[in-house]
């Protein structure tokens, strides 16, 4: 499909039912996204090394003891919920309990930490636009993994409506992967 029939069939106000639509239809694995005030992200599929990085962080939490239908990959979360405009699909998301079956976007009530790890050209926007986004929506815990050599790991806990960092640096991911995760959600 070409952008200018795309557009031709784009609707003048988007909804996260339509990006849900978008997204089954885009036979390409795309995600597609939106802020709170509307505007729409679409981002190619995740490559090798960024799967690689999801892989084991959920393997980590699995090991931990943490039940499967509470760490989840590429959950679509409702992030503006005054409106219901913004939904943003994490790379990871840890909950308290399993988010409810049969939705495309999940109300954020029970989550614990979303995980964003930064592929090329998403840096300004998981560093900037979502840590500010995630914290207005009210998410209690965001943690961003950089894809430097080290795979660096920044934590953040939401407090008076604003993230402070949990870690006093960053932290490689390796060492991240060596500690229980229990003490990283407290």
């Amino acid at each position: 499909m070409s952008a200018e029939s795309f557009g031709a069939h784009m609707p003048a106000n988007l909804t996260l039912d339509d990006l849900a639509v978008m997204a089954v239809a885009d036979e390409y694995g795309h995600r597609y996204e939106m802020s709170p005030e509307g505007v729409l992200s679409v981002m190619p599929p995740a490559g090798v090394e960024h799967a690689i990085i999801a892989s084991r962080l959920l393997a980590w939490f699995l090991a931990a003891g943490w039940a499967a239908d509470r760490v989840l990959q590429n959950c679509g979360l409702r992030t503006a919920v005054a409106d219901g405009t913004g939904g943003r699909v994490p790379d990871l998301s840890v909950w308290l309990e399993a988010p409810k079956l049969g939705l495309v976007w999940a109300p954020i009530d029970k989550l614990q930490v979303a995980i964003e790890i930064v592929s090329r050209g998403s840096e300004a926007i998981d560093h900037i636009i979502k840590k500010d986004e995630y914290a207005r929506a009210g998410i209690p815990r965001y943690w961003i993994v950089d894809r430097d050599g080290a795979n660096t790991v920044t934590m953040w806990k939401l407090a008076s409506g604003a993230y402070t960092a949990t870690l006093p640096s960053p932290q490689p991911l390796a060492w991240v992967l060596n500690s229980d995760p229990a003490q990283h959600l407290r």
